[in-house]
């Protein structure tokens, strides 16, 4: 009963979304309720972590190994978008496929300049408002503020961007590059792979990236994270077997395990400014963590950690049919929108512990204040897409 009533409760919002495929509980391509949980606890991650000097932060990803949830969001993005546009290639050709991954491209684009627009905004109305000059160099956007018709040219290229406003630009960049991606997995998932690792190695050899303005490169290198993009577009649609005989394999859970525990000893190490007691070599290749380029051990990171969760939650596990689960998977069925949320929300829960308090009390209030405020969005969200759904016409849902 209760797993068919939330089948029930998110079809509407699989069909505005990420389909990905029917509804039977059991069947090969059922939605898979563990792309939408962890999505959207790596939007409350994300939110969380880009808060300064949060204490809550403590309960996320990042302090306990080498990858976070910036690394979750970006496979789960390939995962899901070669799941769901490989069916649309295979049912309607390889044109419509590719308009609906740059539609889907533009969108992304889109809520990023409006993300921008507001939260440039919001920082120089509060730095100004409230005598918090500091907010702008904070931020980045002093010079914006000088020069704005120069910078703002330059934010719409994608060229410059403010503090945390990192992660769409490089969505956007790696959905509009997908295409053709897409078009090679299906027909040889291998050479696509290869390919993209071709890519990933020239990035971190020859530095390969992409210019910011005024000066700089990009905070997450699109050479780079294209990899891990690919790495979970090419799991999606493996016909191998290779990641169910992983698995299921005692040695590759056990091996996972040792490596995850390794990474918590480093990082905890490095968090702590320990790093004088850990052997030269070990502490030369790991600390700092390089996010920029996507070091290599953050990709072994996430693929032992997503091994071990597939491991412990298979994706018909009964844990994913609990209510307390289910503002989570919201918030990831509508993930676009909660996101940009959440880094709006990051800005304000920022200034207001900095206005009203630092206790670590007030850090919670503030951190759970933002979740609960993404989670109604998310609800209000579904709810309206629920709406336009049942009021259309059924012979103008089908055009």
């Amino acid at each position: 009963m209760v797993r068919r009533r939330l089948c029930n409760r998110g079809e509407g919002n699989v069909k505005m979304t990420d389909r990905v495929g029917d509804q039977s509980d059991n069947g090969p391509t059922a939605r898979d309720l563990r792309l939408d949980l962890f999505r959207g606890a790596a939007n409350w991650a994300i939110f969380v972590d880009h808060i300064p000097n949060n204490a809550v932060a403590w309960l996320t990803t990042k302090n306990y190994g080498f990858s976070d949830a910036a690394d979750l969001f970006v496979f789960i993005s390939g995962y899901t978008v070669a799941f769901v546009y490989s069916r649309t290639m295979a049912a309607k050709g390889f044109v419509v496929a590719a308009v609906g991954i740059l539609t889907r491209a533009w969108k992304l684009y889109v809520a990023h300049i409006l993300l921008f627009v507001v939260y440039v905004a919001a920082i120089g109305y509060v730095a100004q408002s409230y005598g918090h000059a500091h907010l702008l160099d904070e931020f980045n956007i002093r010079r914006l503020v000088a020069d704005p018709i120069e910078f703002l040219k330059h934010g719409l290229l994608l060229e410059f961007k403010p503090l945390n406003l990192d992660i769409l630009p490089l969505y956007t960049v790696l959905m509009a590059t997908f295409p053709p991606v897409l078009w090679l997995l299906v027909r040889s998932p291998g050479l696509a792979l290869a390919i993209s690792f071709a890519i990933y190695a020239g990035a971190r050899i020859f530095g390969w990236n992409l210019a910011s303005y005024p000066d700089g490169t990009w905070y997450f290198n699109p050479f780079a994270w294209q990899f891990l993009f690919v790495i979970g577009a090419w799991i999606s649609l493996d016909r191998t077997g290779l990641v169910r005989r992983l698995i299921a394999s005692r040695l590759a859970l056990w091996s996972a395990v040792l490596f995850l525990l390794f990474s918590l000893v480093v990082t905890l190490v490095g968090r702590f400014g320990l790093s004088e007691v850990m052997p030269a070599p070990i502490a030369d290749l790991f600390l700092p963590n390089d996010k920029t380029n996507l070091a290599p051990y953050r990709i072994l990171h996430f693929l032992a950690l997503a091994l071990v969760v597939a491991s412990l939650v298979p994706r018909n596990a009964t844990v994913l049919y609990l209510p307390v689960l289910r503002p989570a998977m919201i918030c990831g069925e509508r993930s676009l929108e909660v996101f940009c949320v959440g880094i709006f929300l990051s800005f304000v829960g920022y200034f207001l512990i900095e206005l009203v308090s630092g206790s670590i009390a007030f850090q919670a209030l503030v951190s759970l204040c933002g979740i609960g405020l993404m989670t109604a969005v998310a609800y209000y969200r579904t709810w309206t897409k629920n709406l336009q759904s049942a009021s259309t016409p059924d012979r103008l849902r089908a055009v």
